[in-house]
């Protein structure tokens, strides 16, 4: 998952929630053969049979502005140990700069390179697309950052914004209402334009609750516009190939994907050729009945971590 970066309300359940990602299965990659869902205590019983860490964020390394209790010495200590450690996160609401604080804050040291993000996907695609003005579904406070280069204007209540735009990209969902909702679908059906999803998250893991991102959004787009969307990040391969640039000549059979969900992380790796291992107690499954929403997916893992 990526940062959770919507509003704090609590707005679905865990079963509300994957049930929001089985609705939308035809969009998705497709599972390949199940796993064998070996249980696991940790990162640490990945060692031998792993080179690179590709890790999610939330669930992963922190919950909210909290690092989990031993993971940053673990990810320091798989560091040390010559094991090249990464992450890969659909956190597009927040531009680099500021994720590399975060990060450094809770306590991990990654180099901005090795901080692979539905962000960065989103941004690469845009610099080999045509100039274009583009909407924008984003937190303006959030300042724009690494989307400075590109003539995008920060949607909100008026509706010639929208019609004004070439196309659109949505990144963060802090901020974004049902009447922007309905300006977005009435100007997209009047007259069909490209939307960019820079997360694909649906919900988000939170504290109290799950929160609605923008792949939620974006999904409501695509039913009630017949519009087909490009999206960027997990569980689509288009981040997975920014982390595969970085990472050189690594055997996929020695890479895992680890994260806390199974509709994006878990499905993601699976897509890519990759192991992957999933967080059981902490993130989007904590305190629910794992196996049978596993069973109820058939998206099986390699791994269930009891802990990150």
């Amino acid at each position: 998952m990526g940062l959770g970066q919507s509003t704090g309300r609590n707005h679905l359940n865990v079963t509300e929630a994957f049930a929001s990602y089985e609705r939308v299965r035809q969009r998705l990659p497709s599972a390949t053969s199940g796993g064998s869902c070996k249980r696991l205590a940790n990162l640490d019983a990945l060692a031998d049979e792993v080179d690179a860490f590709l890790l999610d964020a939330f669930g992963v390394l922190n919950i909210g502005d909290t690092a989990i209790e031993g993971v940053p010495a673990r990810v320091a200590n798989l560091q040390k140990a010559g094991k090249r450690v990464m992450i890969v996160s659909n956190a597009a609401g927040f531009p680099h700069a500021n994720l590399m604080e975060k990060y450094k804050r809770l306590g991990y040291d990654f180099a901005p390179e090795d901080v692979i993000t539905s962000r960065k996907a989103t941004l690469h695609a845009l610099h080999t697309a045509p100039p274009l003005k583009w909407g924008l579904m984003a937190t303006e406070s959030l300042g724009r950052g690494d989307i400075e280069p590109f003539d995008m204007t920060y949607l909100a209540e008026d509706a010639a914004a929208y019609d004004n735009a070439d196309a659109f990209v949505l990144l963060g969902s802090a901020v974004w209402t049902e009447t922007r909702q309905a300006l977005l679908e009435a100007s997209l059906k009047a007259h069909p334009r490209p939307v960019y999803v820079g997360n694909p998250d649906i919900v988000a893991p939170r504290e109290n609750g799950f929160s609605v991102e923008p792949g939620h959004y974006a999904h409501r787009l695509a039913d009630q516009t017949g519009i087909e969307l490009q999206f960027f990040g997990k569980p689509f391969g288009n981040i997975f190939d920014l982390a595969f640039a970085q990472l050189g000549p690594v055997p996929k059979d020695r890479i895992v994907m680890v994260g806390d969900s199974l509709h994006t992380d878990i499905l993601g790796g699976q897509a890519a050729g990759l192991k992957t291992a999933l967080i059981a107690d902490y993130g989007f499954f904590s305190g629910s009945d794992l196996d049978g929403l596993i069973t109820a997916s058939g998206i099986q893992p390699d791994y269930i971590l009891t802990r990150p």
